[in-house]
């Protein structure tokens, strides 16, 4: 069978919008642009952002960082019965709220959640292997409205459970794809993602051109409050500079934190424009940091790595750069996850002792001040980040800058976002340390950025985002346990080692936790940042304007 064509409806517009009445449409800027639609393949920042305004998980994170439904009717716990003991594992029934329909119509059943839980709950038997799903080893279907998830363990996570996949529109796709490649060149999600089945939120994209712009119409059919727009346009401004500037003609109204403006440019704009802007700044889950090639010959010394890290002023560059508005990290976590430790190895800025490494590594400074090993080699590593981020591009010439004092040599190679996190870290074509960020909701294990069996690669379908190559036979032991140990003291204890392990080892390079605000216009109501859960565009439905 061949695959869904969109009907004439969801045509991709080959043109930006036409300009709508003042108040009937909300422009949003963003750096970044999601490579594909369908929210399985790629674990992007923006794609998780841009799908959210159509397409729901079961269930997420509230304001309070606790978890919350979307689609059902009550979150599974052990307490109400909708989860239980079941031999190793657990049973958890999923209720979903009735009347909930894609876009065109189609009612949302038990047969979606069923339908995504075959595709993706393994590598062998499914086309995409993705965490959330592959727990439950079978399903069963009592009614449309309820779906029973059989787990073979107790996962700590067992209440968090992901998008929902249209099985009416992409069931054919699947039936008549042969492999895992075959199925992500054809998923309907990435081909026609104005296709309205394909969408069960409050809006869906009645018009896309990949890197330009999504236009965002209400969903019919969605049962919940009336979108307060007629339009969300989510535009690429891929230069953040020039996303400033179309902030401020008003070519865009607002931007999100993480994937819209950086702290160095958010603070002088609230300094001149906060009569006409509102800026929200919470401490946040997103983890900037350099990931390092594991595979380098000169970076699996871990000496070399303290003394990179030990090179970096960081507490400076916080201060002056982002006028505090950030903390330092310690590991993969801050002070805002429950599971956060500040019982850690710490490596505060001392190029004395980064030098003193280097020299015990076998590397002696060069006549031009870079440091050369017996043979004769330069100590020098590539440096890679996303191109146009201002904020990264200050920062790391201020690193590249800290790193010539102690005698490394850094050459950067920046590329745009969408090749930098479609190229560049999916395929681990870097060679050195490349910078950005990681969000890591509340409870959630790194198994997919930590873990040995998520290192991307061509047998994988480039699935997993360690980029590192990270291959600790301890850090993997206590992250399957993680997954599974639901008494809460003997869980911290699990976490703790895990950051200790990460924060000693230095498999990746802490930088800080960012607090990029949110910058919205003053007119908008119903909006709320809570820095746990950064994906609001969940909740777009409350958006208005008064």
């Amino acid at each position: 069978m061949r695959p869904i064509i969109a009907p004439a409806l969801a045509i991709l517009l080959l043109a930006a919008p036409a300009a709508h009445a003042a108040g009937d449409r909300l422009t949003i800027g963003v750096a970044q642009f999601p490579d594909g639609m369908n929210p399985t393949i790629t674990g992007q920042d923006v794609l998780t952002y841009a799908a959210g305004f159509a397409l729901r998980p079961v269930t997420t994170f509230g304001h309070d960082g606790h978890v919350i439904c979307l689609l059902c009717t009550d979150v599974p716990t052990l307490e109400n019965g909708l989860a239980k003991r079941e031999g190793e594992g657990l049973a958890v029934t999923i209720k979903l709220k009735p009347g909930l329909a894609w876009g065109d119509g189609t009612l949302v059943t038990s047969r979606d959640i069923a339908f995504t839980w075959k595709l993706q709950h393994n590598p062998e038997g499914g086309f995409v292997a993705v965490h959330q799903w592959s727990r439950a080893t079978s399903v069963e279907t009592p009614d449309e409205e309820t779906i029973v998830l059989h787990l073979d363990r107790t996962y700590t996570d067992y209440q968090f459970w992901g998008t929902v996949l249209s099985e009416h529109v992409e069931g054919s796709v699947v039936q008549t794809s042969t492999t895992p490649a075959d199925y992500i060149k054809r998923t309907i999600y990435n081909r026609a993602p104005t296709t309205p089945g394909l969408w069960d939120g409050p809006y869906m994209p009645a018009g896309y051109q990949i890197n330009q712009y999504i236009d965002y119409v209400p969903n019919p059919h969605w049962p919940g409050p009336k979108p307060g727009f007629a339009h969300i346009l989510l535009k690429l401004v891929e230069n953040t500079a020039a996303l400033q500037a179309n902030l401020l003609s008003g070519d865009v109204d607002m931007t999100p934190d993480g994937i819209g403006l950086t702290i160095d440019q958010a603070i002088p704009l609230e300094k001149d424009h906060a009569d006409q802007l509102r800026f929200i700044y919470k401490p946040q889950l997103n983890y900037e940091h350099l990931e390092v090639k594991l595979e380098n010959p000169v970076l699996q010394d871990r000496n070399v790595r303290e003394a990179l890290l030990r090179g970096i002023d960081m507490k400076a560059i916080v201060d002056r750069l982002f006028g505090g508005h950030a903390a330092v990290a310690l590991s993969f976590l801050n002070e805002i996850d429950q599971h956060y430790t500040t019982d850690v190895p710490t490596y505060p800025y001392d190029p004395v002792r980064a030098r003193a490494l280097l020299d015990g590594a076998g590397w002696a400074p060069g006549p031009d001040g870079i440091r050369r090993n017996a043979k004769g080699e330069r100590l020098n590593l590539e440096f890679v980040t996303t191109s146009g981020n201002r904020v990264r591009e200050l920062t790391q010439v201020v690193m590249q800058s800290q790193w010539r004092a102690i005698g490394v040599e850094a050459t950067i190679h920046n590329v745009p976002a969408r090749t930098f996190f479609g190229e560049t870290m999916k395929k681990r074509e870097y060679t050195g340390v490349a910078e950005f960020s990681s969000t890591l909701e509340p409870t959630l294990v790194p198994w997919s950025r930590l873990s040995s069996t998520w290192i991307p690669s061509e047998a994988n379908n480039w699935a997993g985002q360690n980029y590192s190559g990270v291959s600790d036979k301890r850090l993997d032991a206590l992250i399957v346990a993680a997954q599974f140990e639901l008494d809460p003291v003997k869980q911290q204890t699990i976490w703790t080692e895990m950051q200790r392990i990460y924060a000693t080892q230095l498999y990746g390079l802490p930088l800080y936790f960012r607090q990029d605000p949110d910058i919205v216009p003053k007119w908008l109501t119903g909006y709320g940042a809570t820095g746990k859960e950064t994906f609001m565009s969940y909740f777009a439905e409350t958006w208005g304007h008064d």
